[in-house]
């Protein structure tokens, strides 16, 4: 990822160029990041989850969000746009605002080539300063494979990995389950590289 300007921005400085822009930003400890762009294959895997979780979850207190919600984590000024959120009701902004959740219960990534390490590891690191998130999924693109985080407690997180068609992917903090082939459905492999 590569800083937009060699300059510390404040928060209230990037959202106000961030409101203004067409494209979207990470903001990081003061440096702004732009988010690449996705592949049909990114795309498509946050939209089968995010859709069936949004299935799954009607009637009940849950919100699910993809891509574009933007979040907040006050303990490693990070601004983020997860690629799935899941969201405890009642919604909770940042304060002064009411574009930006703080309170994320689960936070799925689709792994690109370019960002996997950053969402392993100090993006997984800041969203577990976050005081209610209990699950972490990663999602590869490239091939069958989904690894799960489950907060068990208080500095524990149990590790859980997924590969193949006929696997479900079994949540701990909700009730869902869903069958890797339903996650991966109509992901064409021979597209990338």
């Amino acid at each position: 990822m590569q800083a937009q300007e060699q300059r510390d921005y404040l928060p209230e400085e990037y959202l106000a160029l961030e409101i203004a822009s067409d494209e979207r930003h990470e903001y990081i400890d003061g440096q702004i990041f732009p988010m690449t762009g996705g592949t049909p294959n990114h795309n498509q895997i946050a939209v089968n989850l995010g859709s069936a979780l949004n299935f799954e979850l009607k009637r009940q207190p849950y919100r699910v969000f993809i891509t574009d919600q933007r979040l907040w984590i006050a303990k490693r000024r990070l601004y983020s746009y997860p690629d799935v959120m899941v969201v405890k009701s009642p919604l909770q902004f940042q304060e002064g605002r009411r574009d930006t959740l703080i309170n994320p219960l689960i936070i799925a990534e689709v792994l690109s080539k370019s960002t996997k390490n950053y969402d392993r590891d100090e993006k997984f690191s800041a969203y577990r300063t976050i005081d209610n998130f209990q699950e972490y999924i990663l999602i590869d693109q490239y091939r069958i494979h989904v690894e799960k985080y489950f907060k068990a407690a208080e500095n524990k997180w149990i590790f859980s990995e997924y590969e193949g068609e006929e696997t479900t992917l079994s949540l701990d903090s909700i009730p869902f389950q869903l069958s890797l082939a339903d996650i991966y459905d109509k992901v064409d492999f021979d597209l990338e590289d």
